[in-house]
């Protein structure tokens, strides 16, 4: 097994490896340290990317829809400026995870070092060995399995982390306080009440707008969207909690379209109905978790919560932390140029918490 333990800074130039030199750092599973290089991440090879940040640590969710941080095995994982996972290679998952790469599937570019290209044989032998599924109806990727490509975080740690996040140049001095006094005064005022409005209703409402990207769309107002939830404030199954309702009201184009995704505590398809992503508005991690999530997993929102508009306005009430992930395409190396518990953990949930069998 060939590992590499070099740290890359945030900014940082690399190419990564051909399809041949990532193969012999895979076990028979396809994984390194547990965690699994996908079909979705051929396309890169060979190209010339940046490193987004380190990844110092992720949230992994279990089932009953709670989280937990913890860190990657080996604390050698970055995130790249390319775009999100594709789901081509798991039939089609629209959930847009963010990829996480080994430092041993790339190589560092010094700056004025001449760029020659990779080798891109290999490509569909490596592909062959790469596993998508456990089983019949259980899929197999990096989202279900991060609890085995990472280990428990301590809390001493997690403010170590926070510390090798700004040396890093992963988060900014005041972007990393903000990310550490929020949740620490969550923690603090926990026992004062919260209330998130919620609704009355027995059976939630479905609307299918059938929106697509580019579309953009008015959120509704909270008195509006109250009106399609239950009483622990969901919309079959998907919560939608004050993190979120601080965008009612704002104008925002859809990214993408939710009907299919996996489960990551169970690694099952699930079909999901009238559900869109938008653009810029990304998991609230850090109202929950000190130093915040590199994830930045993307919210789900109901069309019931939606209003197609016309024209196309500016983006507006977009958080601090959208759009953190590249979504640049490399280069090809040859190319290049030098609230009470339950609200608490719905803000986790809004972007990814689901009940099971209610999408």
């Amino acid at each position: 097994m060939i590992r590499n333990y070099n740290k890359f800074r945030a900014g940082d130039w690399v190419v990564v490896k051909s399809p041949r030199e990532i193969a012999q750092t895979l076990d028979a599973e396809g994984t390194l340290d547990g965690l699994p290089f996908m079909p979705e991440m051929l396309q890169f090879c060979g190209r010339f990317v940046r490193v987004t940040r380190p990844a110092e640590k992720t949230c992994v969710e279990y089932p009953g829809g709670k989280y937990k941080i913890r860190e990657f095995r080996k604390n050698d994982v970055v995130i790249l400026e390319v775009p999100r996972c594709s789901g081509a290679g798991h039939d089609g998952c629209q959930r847009l995870c963010v990829l996480f790469w080994k430092t041993a599937w790339m190589r560092r570019v010094e700056g004025g070092q001449p760029v020659t290209s990779v080798d891109q044989s290999g490509q569909e032998e490596l592909r062959a060995v790469l596993k998508t599924r456990t089983e019949p109806g259980r899929y197999f990727c990096q989202s279900t399995q991060l609890e085995k490509a990472t280990t428990p975080l301590p809390r001493a740690r997690v403010v170590l982390k926070c510390f090798s996040e700004v040396l890093s140049g992963s988060r900014g001095l005041s972007e990393m306080a903000r990310l550490v006094l929020h949740p620490l005064w969550a923690y603090a005022t926990w026992w004062f009440p919260r209330p998130v409005r919620a609704g009355n209703l027995k059976r939630t409402p479905v609307s299918n707008l059938n929106l697509q990207p580019g579309e953009w769309v008015n959120i509704k107002s909270e008195t509006e969207v109250v009106q399609t939830l239950d009483r622990r404030a969901r919309n079959r199954g998907l919560i939608c909690d004050g993190g979120m309702r601080q965008f009612c009201g704002g104008k925002y184009q859809v990214k993408s379209r939710l009907d299919r995704m996996i489960s990551e505590p169970t690694g099952e398809m699930r079909q999901v109905e009238g559900t869109v992503m938008l653009e810029g508005l990304n998991c609230l991690c850090w109202y929950n978790h000190v130093g915040g999530c590199p994830r930045d997993d993307l919210m789900y929102w109901r069309e019931a919560w939606l209003e197609r508009i016309g024209g196309a306005p500016q983006i507006g009430g977009a958080p601090e932390n959208a759009k953190r992930i590249g979504e640049k395409p490399g280069l090809n190396a040859s190319e290049a140029l030098p609230k009470n518990a339950e609200s608490r953990q719905g803000r986790r949930n809004a972007s990814v918490g689901v009940e099971a069998g209610q999408v």
